[in-house]
């Protein structure tokens, strides 16, 4: 089962010992009608909830189940996310500590860090790994073909290579997509509408795999429009502080930040370096304009 712009496509073959109860548990697991509309907390509990399997009595109990929770970004970064997941849990009738242990694993925006930490839960035997993020989907994948992954993403899962097809994705992997990435291009057409300048920039991670994509989608556009778009690039706070500089440079008008999780943890340094070059810029998310104003 993938979710794109809130549709529930078909489930995925989860495979294992109990072929059809997975399935059946993987299409309803909290007796929803098949092909409800779900939010994308609910879906990724639903997914979490049916490959753990139902909560066990106490007497019952021989070992608590664990959730390996795998994200390129920051603990505090995605503070709220991760409210949001333990209180969906709960929801379900799992309470960390009390039926489901989760372990976090958090790369801080170092994205080689995340193939390490992928493979030592998968040494400790989780019952599921949720990873959020492109990257870290990316390195749970290349950890497990057994270990159920859950993932949320801004890019096309099919198009990086990370699962078949969208109505069966196959293998171990289901989960989210926001096609965040697919609307960079959008992004671009509303920036020019407001600020039609000719030269425009385009902020990018190299160390994550959707920027050839987006870059290219991006660079059509900007053809399309008449632009000239040039392609910077970033992984550090160090390489951030150097964009207002290089647009200068270039005598880029506007800039369109990319879609990048490690960008989503520095919003407020962004919204700094642009109030102060007064630079115009467009985002995937309202908390840079917020924090700008």
């Amino acid at each position: 089962m993938l979710l794109t712009s809130g549709q529930i496509l078909e489930e995925p073959h989860w495979g294992g010992p109990d072929t059809t109860t997975n399935r059946k548990n993987a299409r309803d697991p909290l007796g929803r009608r098949s092909g409800a509309r779900m939010k994308r907390r609910e879906l990724l509990l639903a997914l979490a909830t049916a490959m753990i399997g139902a909560p066990p009595s106490r007497a019952q109990q021989k070992a608590m189940p664990m959730i390996g929770f795998l994200s390129s970004t920051s603990a505090d970064a995605y503070a709220s996310r991760v409210a949001a997941f333990r209180g969906g849990l709960d929801e379900a009738g799992y309470a960390e500590g009390r039926d489901v242990a989760i372990d976090y694993r958090w790369a801080d925006g170092e994205y080689d860090r995340l193939p390490a930490m992928a493979a030592d839960l998968v040494r400790r035997k989780v019952s599921v790994i949720a990873a959020v993020t492109t990257p870290a989907a990316i390195a749970a994948k290349a950890a497990t073909t057994t270990i159920p992954i859950v993932f949320e993403m801004g890019t096309d899962p099919v198009e990086i290579g990370l699962v078949a097809s969208l109505n069966r994705p196959g293998g171990n992997l289901t989960g989210v997509s926001l096609l965040n990435v697919e609307l960079a291009s959008k992004r671009l057409e509303l920036l020019h509408e407001v600020v039609p300048a000719p030269i425009v920039g385009l902020l990018v991670n190299p160390n994550n795999r959707n920027s050839e994509i987006m870059s290219r989608d991006v660079q059509a556009a900007a053809h399309i429009l008449g632009l000239q778009l040039h392609v910077l690039q970033a992984s550090t706070e160090r390489d951030l502080d150097t964009i207002p500089a290089q647009l200068a440079e270039l005598r880029a008008g506007a800039l369109v930040v990319g879609s990048d999780p490690f960008f989503n943890t520095q919003s407020e340094r962004l919204a700094r370096l642009f109030l102060h070059h007064a630079l115009p810029a467009i985002y995937q998310y309202h908390e840079l304009p917020r924090l700008a104003v």
